[in-house]
């Protein structure tokens, strides 16, 4: 009988792992958790810079709803801030809201044309098809 069990532990074992994400447990990791962007140190604005790093922390930990909340924060306190676009972008692409990502990646490009992190990002050229 202990056997039996044990067989059907260590069978138990890959199907555990897979919807735990591996040895580290807790779910798959999302790539987007990897892009998000910080603000720049010498933003002048410290409460957008600050909302928008709160929000990168809670992305960072797959809070997608409650990291756009920060990032929209950021966005009204300064609009030119990229990288809460982007940001808001990415947390919108995870919950599935395509074409509000969409129009985020849009105005993050937009407002920075020259940052590779934004322009030259996956996610961001499946947006724009590019």
């Amino acid at each position: 009988m202990k056997i039996k069990h044990l067989l059907l532990g260590i069978m138990l074992v890959p199907f555990l792992i897979s919807c735990y994400g591996g040895p580290g447990g807790g779910p798959a990791k999302s790539p987007a958790v990897n892009m998000a962007l910080n603000a720049p140190r010498d933003f002048s604005n410290k409460d957008a810079a600050t909302q928008n790093d709160e929000g990168v922390a809670h992305l960072q930990q797959g809070h997608w709803a409650v990291s756009a909340e920060h990032f929209q924060k950021a966005i009204a306190a300064a609009p030119n801030l990229a990288e809460a676009h982007f940001n808001l972008g990415l947390a919108l692409d995870e919950m599935g809201k395509h074409p509000e990502a969409t129009e985020e990646f849009k105005k993050a490009k937009e407002l920075a044309p020259g940052n590779p992190k934004i322009a030259e990002n996956d996610i961001v050229k499946k947006h724009l098809g590019m």
